[in-house]
């Protein structure tokens, strides 16, 4: 696979399953959906909560999800577990609160450095793919390279809330600085959290930049598109503009 890919993260057509404790929509679908129309893998998160993915549907995707499938994951042994039997291409430990809404930061890779490294040698020993999701700091890059990590995810919501064009470019220079870095060291870089059409250009000049995850986007996108066209839009703005601007 050439190019920058597209992971689609399908965790809103399970809250919206949820929300009724019924069976429709279908995440299992929902993905074969997303991949039959350009997206190149599916990002799932399995919270300890179990707010909106559930652990039958992370084995029903393991067995559909033909491109890659990337599984997001607090620390925690429940999910761990999980994890190593379902043994997805990756897995993107990130941080997680019971009261968030969505993933707000970072995974404090210094502060939980012994602990990571251990997560990261059970599923090495499986051979799955370790991304961190991380903020875009130069330091926590490297803690990421310590901690023995196949990639880092730069966490790009701070870019996507900025308003003020001097708040954007900021927050785009912290990340082209951190991709860099990541690419010195020999991470591979994956970004996303909040990238919607009308942001994702700039984030595709991001040095190394292999793969997009983003989720709520497209499918909030899908309610008035049909999941389809919202999945073929992303695709296409990534594949018209491979280098960014």
């Amino acid at each position: 696979m050439s190019g920058k890919i597209l992971c689609v993260n399908i965790d809103h057509i399970a809250t919206l399953r949820q929300a009724r404790g019924e069976h429709e929509p279908d995440p299992v679908e929902g993905a074969m959906i997303c991949e039959n129309n350009g997206a190149d893998g599916i990002t799932v998160h399995l919270r300890e909560d179990r707010r909106h993915i559930q652990d039958n549907d992370v084995f029903a995707l393991r067995d559909v999800v033909r491109g890659k499938f990337n599984l997001e994951m607090a620390l925690s042994d429940d999910i761990i577990e999980v994890a190593s039997k379902v043994i997805p291409d990756q897995i993107t430990l990130v941080p997680e609160k019971r009261a968030e809404l969505t993933t707000e930061g970072g995974l404090d890779v210094s502060g939980n450095m012994s602990r990571i490294r251990d997560v990261i040698k059970v599923f090495h020993d499986l051979n799955v793919l370790v991304s961190l999701f991380i903020e875009p700091d130069i330091d926590t890059v490297s803690a990421s390279k310590d901690a023995g990590a196949d990639y880092i995810e730069i966490h790009t919501g701070r870019y996507c809330n900025a308003a003020a064009p001097e708040d954007i470019t900021r927050e785009l220079d912290k990340m082209h600085r951190a991709a860099e870095h990541a690419c010195a060291l020999g991470l591979r870089v994956n970004a996303g959290h909040g990238l919607k059409y009308s942001n994702v250009i700039p984030v595709l000049s991001l040095a190394g930049l292999e793969e997009l995850n983003i989720g709520h986007s497209i499918i909030s996108n899908a309610v008035f598109l049909g999941l389809p066209d919202a999945v073929k839009k992303m695709k296409k703005i990534i594949l018209d503009n491979p280098h960014g601007s």
